[in-house]
């Protein structure tokens, strides 16, 4: 996997401010925060999660639910999603949480040791750098960027500041696919050549809506971050933004994340030289930006080997019993891995049984591990693969909006002489939420 720059130790007095309203974190901060990680040999490790509606629910109870980690503070935009979090967390735990609307409080804190993030795809990669930046631990959810240029920054930010940054592909935590992984490697299915993705999710119409009024227990601003100024609407508040290129990345970087991190992970393969990626939408007339329908090849010529990625919505068949998951091709047979945590083969023109298993894993306990250790080699999810497997998607995404086969530079991350290409690379950021050029 491609790798960011050397760490280093300690941190500077100052960072630089992108704008008059972007916050300074000085060494003493950064320091202070230092002394707390080398107390927490016996201590509970101290979080706060930032994004409470949908997924940021699972990060609450299970960092919570670990004996050596306790959630401290909740952070979100919604004031009325705060206040209801706050309130069952209060209910299940018997204690009160802290709640904070805007981030940047929290990263100013000196007695919070990680943040885990469950924003809206926009937020990932500039909320876990400003984490980092300020001495924190990351979890974030996949994927891990909004676009390729944010994902490398955040890689070079974990290096530069020593942090320990655990992407959400928690199928990595799974000793049923970490299996899978072995029989791959040592030849169980022959010579591996192709592997292909699928997520197959029933998606219905999200309807048309044009804009509205911004309610009163919203702070729209903070909502928006990075991205430009839109007039706000229902209609991607606070789900269907994934289905917007302004903030989401369509289901292949959606749900679609865990199965381009297995892929590559499978076929032990970093990003491709060859892409390209078709689709459209065929059944709705809605709001909908991204495809209901697309398929994305990605191809490594030098290799000899293919990933074949499909997402289909509505009602479809299922491949070799998956509807999310992955299949990796080989010389002698086919390996199934279904979901997060089982997978099965299959020998010859007969499709005789062999090996399977199913048995899960925490990945949330796997990344507290890591923060105790401070050894990244501890993660199963390192934040190498929060940028590659979002990059991944984000290739497939880019041919699949300029409707053609793209050639790309693994080493350089960008296309060559294709100047309308690399303009998708990044995108222009909203002061004061911007990424730096230099983290």
């Amino acid at each position: 996997m491609a790798s960011g720059s050397m760490l280093e130790s300690g941190f500077e007095s100052e960072f630089a401010m992108n704008t008059r309203r972007t916050f300074i974190f000085t060494s003493s901060a950064a320091l202070a925060s230092s002394a707390v990680k080398t107390a927490f040999a016996a201590d509970k490790i101290r979080i706060a999660v930032i994004g409470c509606h949908g997924r940021g629910r699972d990060h609450i109870a299970g960092f919570q639910n670990l004996p050596d980690a306790e959630v401290v503070a909740l952070c979100d935009p919604d004031r009325r999603v705060l206040a209801d979090r706050a309130q069952q967390f209060e209910k299940r735990y018997n204690r009160k949480v802290d709640t904070v609307v805007d981030m940047r409080r929290l990263f100013e804190r000196k007695d919070i040791d990680a943040v885990s993030i469950a924003t809206p795809n926009h937020w990932h990669s500039l909320a876990a750098i400003w984490a980092c930046q300020a001495g924190k631990d990351v979890y974030v959810e996949k994927p891990g960027s909004h676009n390729i240029w944010e994902g490398r920054k955040l890689v070079e930010a974990a290096h530069k500041y020593n942090r320990i940054v655990q992407h959400g592909v928690q199928l990595r935590s799974s000793e049923a696919v970490q299996e899978a992984i072995q029989h791959l490697r040592k030849g169980t299915i022959g010579k591996v050549y192709m592997a292909r993705g699928l997520v197959f999710r029933w998606r219905p119409s999200i309807g048309k809506k044009g804009p509205e009024p911004v309610p009163d227990y919203l702070d729209y601003n903070l909502w928006l971050g990075p991205s430009k100024e839109v007039p706000y609407s229902s209609r991607f508040v606070h789900y269907n933004w994934h289905w917007h290129w302004e903030w989401g990345n369509g289901d292949v970087g959606n749900q679609g994340i865990h199965e381009t991190d297995l892929c590559m992970w499978g076929l032990d393969v970093g990003l491709p030289t060859r892409i390209t990626s078709f689709g459209d939408k065929f059944l709705f007339d809605d709001d909908k930006e991204t495809p209901e329908i697309q398929t994305s090849l990605y191809h490594y010529p030098d290799q000899k080997k293919m990933i074949q990625f499909e997402v289909r919505h509505w009602c479809t068949n299922e491949e070799a019993n998956i509807g999310v998951g992955n299949i990796f091709y080989g010389s002698e047979g086919f390996l199934a891995v279904k979901g997060y945590d089982s997978y099965e083969i299959y020998f010859g023109q007969k499709r005789e049984k062999g090996p399977s298993r199913r048995a899960g894993g925490d990945h949330f306990a796997n990344f507290i591990k890591a923060v105790r250790s401070r050894k990244t080699s501890d993660q199963n999810g390192p934040v190498e693969t929060a940028h590659l497997a979002s990059a991944l998607a984000h290739l497939g995404n880019i041919s699949y909006r300029l409707g053609r086969t793209l050639t790309f530079d693994p080493k350089t991350e960008t296309f060559p002489g294709d100047a309308e290409a690399n303009a998708m690379l990044k995108r222009n950021y909203r002061a004061p939420f911007v990424v730096p050029e230099k983290v």
